[in-house]
């Protein structure tokens, strides 16, 4: 005699007993050989916070008192060398009046002084 099966359409007749059946699923362990996952050594590296170009930058034009421009965010240019800096300021010193402390946060940017137009005599750039 053959039954149909409850779940649809699978028949089997009587002589065929519902045996041990061993599911078809990889073994984990084996997965894990077959493809590694990946390693720390592999992964990209996090790009450091600070490059110290800037501190590099600076020390350059401490050691030879470079003859520099320093415009403020207001447009004022300021003349002189960099005597030393820290991580919010610049000490600016300068033959034609005093020596300033300049905080970073109000520097626009500098250029050396030899690097301005031969035409900008006046300072202005």
């Amino acid at each position: 005699m053959v039954n149909r099966n409850s779940s649809g359409g699978a028949f089997r007749s009587d002589d065929d007993a519902p045996a041990n059946r061993k599911l078809i699923r990889p073994n984990l362990a084996e997965l894990g050989d077959r493809y590694p996952t990946r390693s720390f050594a592999q992964r990209k590296q996090v790009p450091p916070e600070q490059t110290n170009a800037e501190s590099y930058y600076y020390l350059k034009q401490m050691a030879a008192k470079t003859p520099m421009v320093v415009v403020l965010n207001d447009g004022e240019k300021i003349q002189g060398w960099i005597e030393w800096y820290d991580k919010a300021c610049l000490k600016v010193n300068r033959d034609s009046g005093p020596n300033l402390l300049v905080p970073k946060a109000s520097i626009k940017y500098m250029y050396k002084a030899s690097d301005a137009a031969p035409d900008d005599a006046s300072g202005n750039r």
